[in-house]
């Protein structure tokens, strides 16, 4: 398998997918809507339905119920990013190597494109009943993507991490706003791919916790590119963590355990999805790429 070329054949199927489920730019509120799409054709990895496309198919799922889900989990995502980027959180002036969405649309219009997003994402991500209306796997999904983005989930996280900043707080705290913050949605992600697929109770909670793990080797290491790497290679603004007086894993545990800590939590998960009967090469390459990333 060559890695690069099936990672860019499935990101191509995924920007597909996406531009299919964004909203017409037209109306009134035409300039929310066109808000919404820059922000989602600001490009990235499309890592969260890059990981329930293949958690679908390790399960053996072939149908198109996944494609509005996909979407939706995209839609919440890039939701976040322009609000972390406000001048009330990160006060960041690119993403991805664009300007921001309050850059270029002003701080108000960026704000409603963000709830305009995450609203049509479950907006979304419900037109999986008009492809299959009598498939129970979609209220299991569609409870599974409400939870772990709300204020128990994704939501949550970013609370607690705003109320953290500029001030000393414990490991345990910080594991807590991972697990929220960044782990939440790649576990929504691989949950609902499996659900989807019909997978059982006991294999979605394997899923869950190796896609914990992957989320917080994920997230100890941006903390690490955000002191080692450059504004160029990024696509965004570095020492953003420092600027902004947040605590984070290099802060606390230093870059040398930093570093050992993601290769053991990132085999960890690897060995988690090697313990179910089912298998996808693919998935296992893509999570060993995404916690040895480079940008």
């Amino acid at each position: 398998m060559n890695f690069n070329l099936e990672m860019e054949k499935r990101q191509e199927k995924i920007t597909g997918i996406l531009e299919y489920y964004l909203p017409k730019e037209e109306g009134f509120q035409k300039t929310v809507l066109e808000a919404m799409n820059y922000s989602m054709r600001a490009g990235g990895k499309r890592l969260r339905p890059l990981l329930m496309l293949e958690t679908y198919r390790m399960f053996g799922g072939e149908g198109q119920i996944i494609e509005p889900f996909m979407a939706a989990m995209e839609m919440i995502h890039t939701h976040s990013l322009i609000h972390d980027d406000l001048p009330a959180l990160d006060n960041d002036e690119y993403r991805r190597g664009r300007r921001t969405t309050h850059i270029v649309y002003g701080e108000a219009m960026a704000i409603l494109a963000g709830d305009a997003l995450l609203n049509y994402a479950y907006e979304t991500a419900v037109r999986a009943f008009e492809i299959e209306p009598g498939n129970p796997a979609i209220g299991k999904a569609l409870q599974i993507l409400t939870k772990k983005t709300g204020i128990y989930g994704m939501l949550g996280g970013q609370c607690v991490d705003v109320e953290a900043a500029g001030r000393e707080i414990s490991r345990e705290k910080l594991d807590f706003i991972y697990r929220l913050k960044t782990s939440a949605l790649i576990e929504a992600s691989m949950m609902v791919g499996a659900a989807l697929a019909g997978a059982s109770e006991a294999e979605i909670k394997v899923i869950e916790d190796s896609a914990r793990d992957i989320g917080l080797a994920f997230q100890i290491r941006d903390d690490i590119l955000d002191v080692t790497s450059t504004t160029d290679e990024l696509g965004k603004p570095v020492f953003s963590d420092e600027k902004n007086d947040k605590t984070t894993y290099v802060t606390i545990e230093g870059i040398e355990k930093a570093k050992s800590d993601v290769e053991e939590i990132s085999k960890r998960a690897v060995s988690a999805l090697q313990s179910l009967d089912r298998k996808n090469d693919f998935l296992e390459e893509l999570v060993l790429m995404l916690v040895n990333r480079k940008k």
